[in-house]
């Protein structure tokens, strides 16, 4: 949690597909800049502890540490929206990840995959575990979550592959459908 007074502020408008690892370069180069315009001030005298401004206590959110299980991405519980923040958070670390059930019988065992790309489509449709890649060209693989809204996933990895387009991944499952899996981990 951050404390003190608030010696420079900037606002940044970002993305809606920005993720963490494009966005912490930038806000490292903003507070470069806002430490080195703020520190001949405060060396000279004109900002101190009691010129600074002071934060608002009733607008601090305090974040835990976060945990690599966090990263699971729970279609049954949560939005579209709420999946694709958690892909652009958790970009850099833990990451985030579903389990997907290859073919219909059953009998392949369930494959850890990590979402690395997505967006929110503004269609919906009823919800199914069913992941399906989209009709045009350069649509990823759409996974319908509970409450109707549909999270398209652009890139992912499978364990042990490299990362790979959603078309990619699709080619090599060789006419096999897709699941999603919930109860795992949980």
């Amino acid at each position: 949690m951050d404390a003190g007074p608030i010696v420079s502020q900037e606002t940044l408008e970002i993305d809606e597909n920005e993720q963490a690892t494009t966005l912490l370069p930038t806000l490292f180069d903003i507070g470069t800049k806002s430490l080195i315009d703020a520190l001949p001030k405060v060396i000279k005298g004109d900002i101190t502890m009691d010129t600074a401004t002071v934060q608002d206590e009733s607008l601090v959110a305090e974040a835990s540490m976060i945990d690599s299980s966090e990263g699971q991405l729970w279609p049954t519980k949560m939005s579209a929206r709420e999946c694709h923040n958690r892909v652009r958070g958790f970009s850099m670390w833990p990451g985030t990840f579903l389990y997907f059930q290859v073919g219909d019988d059953g009998s392949n065992d369930p494959v850890k995959v990590k979402v690395v790309e997505t967006r929110v489509l503004e269609e919906t449709a009823e919800p199914t575990n069913v992941i399906e890649i989209g009709p045009k060209k350069g649509d990823g693989l759409r996974l319908v979550c509970a409450d109707g809204s549909i999270l398209e996933m652009l890139k992912v990895q499978p364990a042990t592959r490299n990362v790979m387009d959603a078309k990619s991944f699709v080619n090599g499952l060789q006419g096999n459908s897709v699941r999603w899996l919930s109860g795992l981990d949980e």
